[in-house]
């Protein structure tokens, strides 16, 4: 990957609706070059996706929080399980292992603190082999982005 594919990956981040032609104006190239190289980058995985970015809001989910969960034991049992039950639970957005005095940070995503309520109790505190949740919500978002810097 170079500097130009970067610059084509910036481009992508920002509108991924964008056409070929426009792209490659906007990083000096033709259309051929520009669109053998997404196929490249798209090829390579170095693109995965392409998605829609939803205002969250007006979707109904108005409430953000964000999870510190510890498990009961360092067992990759435990941790496999824990997993995969995380897998079948849309509302988390997010679920990152970590190092520190947590294990797992997970951002959720649902409609107001009843609905949080309701998960904490019937879907995540039910899952075997967590022994500590403490929660966060997001007062304001003062940076939110999806973009990496290439």
């Amino acid at each position: 990957m170079d500097a130009t594919d970067g610059k084509i990956l910036m481009q992508l981040q920002r509108n991924a609706k964008q056409n070929t032609k426009e792209i490659a104006a906007k990083v000096g190239l033709s259309v051929t070059p520009t669109y053998e190289r997404i196929r490249k980058l798209e090829q390579q995985e170095i693109i995965r996706s392409y998605v829609a970015l939803v205002d969250r809001t007006k979707i109904g989910k108005e409430l953000i929080a964000y999870c510190q969960v510890t498990l009961s034991k360092q067992q990759k049992k435990l941790a496999d399980n824990f997993k995969k039950e995380i897998m079948l639970l849309p509302d988390i957005m997010e679920c990152h292992q970590v190092s520190g005095n947590f294990d797992y940070l997970l951002k959720i995503a649902v409609n107001d603190i009843a609905g949080f309520h309701e998960f904490i109790n019937e879907k995540l505190s039910i899952i075997d082999g967590i022994s500590i949740i403490h929660s966060s919500f997001v007062l304001d978002s003062v940076k939110d982005s999806t973009a990496f810097n290439v």
